[in-house]
């Protein structure tokens, strides 16, 4: 079984000398992360961490719409930060000393980053953000340029335009530590577009080596983790609202319900196999962009379950309805992300197609049944994910049965 630290040529690696940095087989068997991928994916754990606290402070003092554009803003770099190192190991991957080395220089970067999450919600001082961002940029501008020395041609090109590229947009971030605030959003929004602009220019005359099954499980991958962050702070939520206000009554159903949209949150992403979708590069950026939604969503759960519990005990300044909302809203755009770039390409039919939307807006009409809102739609969540199985289950049993009752040749 060929790990994701052999290299292309099939040689295993022992003690990971220098070597080339040379693209690797799209079509590379048993492709599968590698223990510095999930490294990298567990540090990233802090700075999601960190957006979640700052987001529940935000809607518990009732500063939700500004709470959100700066959670929006710094997940926005947390995402793309990750987005950035996840495809270009995907192609580039060659586990030596030095891609070693430079990979965990970009991991400090995390750090620096997450130890400014919070002047950038409180005082929207975004100097340590900037700053632990251009370490992670520097960093990968050096593997691209290390990948363009090992390149040739149409190759090399597209290696030297993602590093001038990133290099050029690092620049550009500057404009949210030196402008006036007001005009941070606009700087934001512009950079956000060159950004997601610059992969699409860099690989308009070659396209990455990208392996579909490896892309696939490092996003299925990210999403267990943000998942888990999501459980994690909702447990740090229950419990210590329960060791100091002893509301077991008012906690219980907001504590079964978040296990429910999390539990559901998990089935309704891994019940497709996404990598046979995932077959050039138009799809996959698509595919990959779109998560923003997904792993942001999925991130605001619980910070909307730490809402919930602060408001049931009377820590947050808010109405049960909003402390409802900041649960059901990110699950509802969960739910329709995960449809649009995930499910509905593997639904049959139109009930299939409909359970994922008409889940969502159940949801949301679960808002306003008060202190049992997080319940409803825990409860929701778990039956559609029971009817997508059932209606799954009867047309596998209808495709099945004609090869069945067909007669032999």
């Amino acid at each position: 079984m060929t790990s994701s630290s052999t290299p292309p040529s099939g040689a295993p690696v022992r003690h990971a000398p220098l070597r080339r940095l040379t693209a690797r087989g799209r079509g590379e068997a048993h492709r599968v992360a590698s223990p510095l991928e999930l490294f990298f994916d567990l540090c990233f754990v802090v700075a999601i961490a960190q957006a979640g606290v700052e987001l529940v402070h935000s809607v518990a003092e009732g500063h939700a719409g500004q709470g959100v554009l700066d959670y929006a803003m710094v997940f926005f770099a947390i995402w793309w930060a990750w987005m950035n190192f996840t495809w270009f190991a995907s192609a580039y991957d060659n586990d030596d000393v030095l891609y070693r080395v430079v990979t965990l220089f970009q991991i400090a970067g995390v750090l620096v980053l997450a130890a400014g999450v919070s002047r950038a919600f409180e005082e929207h001082d975004f100097v340590l953000v900037w700053l632990g961002y251009l370490i992670m940029r520097l960093a990968m501008s050096a593997q691209w340029l290390r990948a363009a020395r090992s390149a040739e041609g149409a190759e090399r090109a597209t290696a030297v335009r993602y590093a001038v590229g990133v290099l050029v947009c690092q620049v550009g971030w500057l404009g949210l530590v030196v402008l006036p605030e007001p005009a941070r959003p606009w700087v934001f929004l512009a950079m956000v577009v060159v950004e997601l602009c610059v992969p699409v220019y860099a690989e308009r005359d070659f396209s990455t080596s990208w392996h579909a099954h490896h892309i696939a499980e490092r996003y299925g991958l990210f999403t267990i983790i943000v998942l888990g962050e999501t459980i994690a702070a909702a447990t740090v939520a229950v419990k210590s609202a329960a060791d100091e206000h002893n509301a077991l009554d008012e906690l219980l159903p907001i504590a079964a319900g978040g296990l429910l949209i999390v539990f559901s949150a998990w089935w309704i992403y891994f019940v497709v196999p996404i990598h046979d979708h995932l077959r050039s590069s138009k799809q996959a950026f698509v595919w990959g962009y779109g998560h923003y939604l997904i792993f942001a969503s999925a991130a605001a759960i619980g910070a909307g379950l730490e809402v919930a519990v602060e408001q049931a005990v009377g820590q947050a300044h808010i109405s049960t309805r909003a402390a409802s909302a900041a649960v059901t809203l990110p699950t509802a755009l969960y739910l329709l992300a995960v449809w649009a770039l995930h499910a509905r390409h593997f639904k049959v039919g139109v009930r299939q197609q409909l359970v994922l939307p008409v889940t969502a807006l159940l949801v949301i009409c679960c808002t306003f049944l008060g202190h049992w809102a997080v319940l409803a739609a825990g409860l929701v969540s778990a039956l559609a994910v029971a009817v997508g199985v059932a209606l799954t289950a009867r047309t596998d049993a209808a495709v099945r049965e004609p090869r069945a009752t067909a007669p032999a040749a």
